[in-house]
């Protein structure tokens, strides 16, 4: 009786989510215009880009394209368009962060991409300190750069680019790179927040034989995202800053994402799925014994009263969700 009116109530969730009228806030601070111009001024230097992207975003509604010149290079997400503007270099695709994204149709996602023009795809999770995956890109980015025109260059070195919007690990692979390939520790900052790398860096060598550099990239996003739920999508990954769109909103998102698996329900020790995202949020800071004390104004004087930390309780939801703890997701 118990699963059947579950079941009913879990009919009574919300299919589509109401935005209320909301825009992603605009996010291209001047770190991203500088790395812009640089990437421009050293494109003329570059032998294959490699494009990195979180694996868990939906390919085919992302908008987050800048153009670096009248080839029309998408920077950074997925396209369209993507099938005639990568033409211009040789062109590796990354899926980063591929232990935290429901793969169970891998191929649907690869037959996908190659509909769209996109043949050279790579999955991997380079923050492991073992990653085979991470084995193959020098060999592939290799075999690329062969059998294309190298652009009149000459060296005996090769320079690569790595691109993509932030936070979905281009320094990682720098980073995972060097320890594969040249046996050195790391050469990039790391973090779990958008906008670590600022600027364009000295070459950073990621290979011994063959010689090979790369270039790491300040993550950029174009200065409006045209989709609210592509833009929420990005936020919910970390690409974008938290605060800039709301901790709240980013939680009930995720809570409506969800809702599909009800993995959340175990780790959070609820009784069964809700669509109540302060209900959710309660239990949460019930159970992490997250409160806060503050001021009640009553009909005898003001009291301190103990009520649930509702923003920590958001916090602790999004990141458990970001480190991979709720499950395997492809936001599509």
């Amino acid at each position: 009786m118990k699963l059947c009116q579950t079941l009913k109530n879990v009919d009574r969730f919300r299919t589509v989510f109401d935005f209320g009228g909301r825009e992603v806030a605009h996010w291209f601070p001047g770190h991203m215009a500088k790395g812009l111009k640089q990437m421009k001024a050293n494109l003329k230097n570059v032998d294959c880009i490699i494009e990195i992207h979180d694996a868990r975003i939906s390919f085919k509604t992302s908008p987050c394209t800048i153009f670096l010149n009248n080839d029309q290079i998408p920077l950074s997400g997925r396209n369209p368009i993507f099938e005639d503007s990568l033409n211009v270099r040789p062109h590796l695709l990354v899926l980063n962060k591929m232990d935290l994204a429901d793969l169970s149709n891998k191929q649907k996602i690869l037959k996908k991409l190659e509909n769209d023009g996109v043949r050279n795809v790579l999955f991997t999770d380079c923050l492991k300190q073992r990653d085979d995956n991470v084995k193959k890109l020098v060999p592939l980015v290799m075999e690329l750069i062969k059998t294309s025109d190298r652009f009149n260059r000459e060296e005996v070195d090769y320079c690569l680019m790595v691109i993509g919007v932030p936070n979905v690990g281009k320094s990682s692979l720098i980073n995972a790179m060097r320890r594969t390939n040249v046996k050195k520790g790391r050469a990039s900052r790391v973090g779990g927040e958008p906008g670590i790398t600022k600027a364009i860096l000295t070459k950073i060598q990621v290979s011994e034989r063959p010689l090979m550099y790369l270039l790491d990239t300040p993550g950029v996003l174009p200065p409006k995202i045209e989709s609210v739920e592509t833009g929420m999508k990005l936020a919910l990954c970390g690409t974008i800053l938290d605060h800039l769109v709301g901790e709240d909103v980013i939680a009930d998102y995720l809570l409506f994402s969800l809702n599909r698996l009800r993995r959340y329900v175990e780790k959070y020790d609820l009784q069964e799925p809700s669509d109540d995202i302060q209900h959710v949020l309660k239990r949460i800071a019930v159970k992490l014994r997250k409160t806060q004390r503050v001021k009640a104004i009553t009909g005898v004087g003001n009291i301190t009263v103990t009520i649930p930390n509702y923003t920590a309780a958001a916090y602790n939801f999004i990141r458990t969700f970001r480190k991979g703890e709720l499950g395997q997701v492809l936001l599509d």
